[in-house]
């Protein structure tokens, strides 16, 4: 038996039963049999092939039922299939040490389209298979930083952002109180910049996210890539690669005629746990009126010249810059009226005015709204409160964090 097998086999429950393959009406009886019987061929050690050939069914038909309607209407249940059958998968592949790439990307598919089953076993599965392949030497201490790539690029074409203007700047404050931030900012909705709150990360203290460490600890993994300027643009499109792939692609191959690659607005940090221990939520988040699982953190990660179109979100966000820089522009929910919201239900959050280069013939109202705009340095955050408008643009290759709370 292979080192691999028996590490991989130590992750799975000793016993059958402890695999939890009960399910409630809306999955079909027929699709649980399957399972089953997928389990008992792995677990009697009997024709992998044909294990692997069950799981690939399963995964294929509870596929189908993730993808017929909204997200929104998928019953969970379906998501607990899904992840059960590409766990059965992943092991099936690493019979075969030459799968494991595949194994990963398997497991990394579990955690973006299911549910967490069995203690996030997909995640502890992950942990074992990233011990037998690299996707890249470990970092050195003198690794190329992202500041340092983002240098060496030749700059494309930007459209022109003035100096920030006399009064439209947001304010800074250094480490401010709990008290004071709550009373000065939290509860007027005033949007600042805070200055020294995240200065104790191991991803700004020790800049420590080079191209060589993102793609040592997650090259190999699956994530979703945004591809063209902007969401509300006609061609915007996703897909999915490897963060290695992403990295070679539209970091330090980023090409000035063709598609812009964005990992954007990703819960990265959930699906790869490593690097969460870079970064920390905000004392902040502890004013919120929800619980610490409830602050949804996203990743931004892109090249120079990422787009998000004025937008507002339903929570209050901490936007923090970790490598690279930001112009930001603002707006209060006082001013939606002048903002043109678009009328149709999918977009209606979003703004039909392009900040940079606004239509004022259709769009007259936009030239008097009044705004905050900033730079939006590494090491710093900006507090954006709940329905704030707001336009963002990467100035460089761009590292960001979002916190989500209420």
């Amino acid at each position: 038996m292979s080192s691999l097998w028996a590490e991989i086999m130590a992750v799975l429950p000793s016993r059958l039963e402890d695999l939890r393959l009960e399910f409630n009406q809306v999955v079909d009886e027929s699709l649980v049999f399957l399972l089953r019987q997928t389990v008992e061929l792995l677990y009697g050690g009997q024709d992998v092939a044909k294990c692997l050939q069950l799981s690939q069914t399963i995964i294929d038909f509870s596929w189908e039922k993730l993808n017929i309607g909204t997200w929104r209407e998928v019953d969970k249940e379906w998501r607990r299939v899904y992840s059960h059958g590409c766990l059965l998968k992943a092991v099936c592949l690493c019979k075969e040490e030459t799968a494991v790439r595949e194994a990963i990307k398997t497991c990394d598919m579990g955690l973006l389209m299911g549910a967490a089953i069995l203690d996030n076993i997909l995640i502890r599965l992950i942990k074992v298979l990233q011990s037998h392949v690299s996707a890249g030497k470990r970092p050195l201490e003198d690794a190329t930083s992202l500041q340092e790539v983002s240098r060496k690029k030749p700059k494309v074409a930007l459209p022109l952002i003035q100096e920030i203007r006399t009064g439209t700047a947001v304010p800074r404050v250094w480490c401010p109180s709990l008290e004071h931030f709550r009373a000065q900012y939290l509860i007027p909705q005033k949007p600042v910049i805070l200055e020294g709150i995240v200065d104790q990360w191991p991803a700004v203290k020790d800049r420590k996210w080079s191209v060589d460490y993102i793609r040592y600890i997650a090259g190999y993994r699956t994530v979703p890539v945004e591809l063209g300027s902007r969401y509300t643009d006609a061609e915007w499109s996703q897909t999915l690669m490897t963060v290695g792939e992403f990295i070679d692609k539209y970091i330090l191959d980023q090409v000035e005629h063709g598609p812009m690659g964005y990992l954007a607005q990703h819960q990265l940090f959930d699906q790869i746990p490593e690097l969460r221990q870079d970064i920390y939520i905000p004392d902040y988040c502890c004013l919120g009126d929800g619980d610490e699982d409830e602050i949804t953190i996203n990743a931004w990660f892109g090249p120079m010249g990422t787009v998000s179109p004025l937008h507002q979100d339903p929570q209050h966000n901490f936007l923090t810059q970790v490598v690279g820089r930001k112009y930001i522009r603002l707006y209060s929910p006082t001013q939606t009226a002048k903002l043109h919201p678009h009328p149709t239900q999918l977009l209606h959050n979003t703004s039909q005015v392009d900040v940079e280069n606004p239509d004022l013939e259709n769009f007259p109202e936009f030239g008097s709204a009044d705004f905050e705009e900033c730079t939006l340095n590494p090491g710093e955050v900006l507090f954006i409160p709940v329905k704030y408008w707001h336009y963002v643009r990467s100035l460089d290759i761009s590292f960001s964090v979002s916190f989500w709370w209420s």
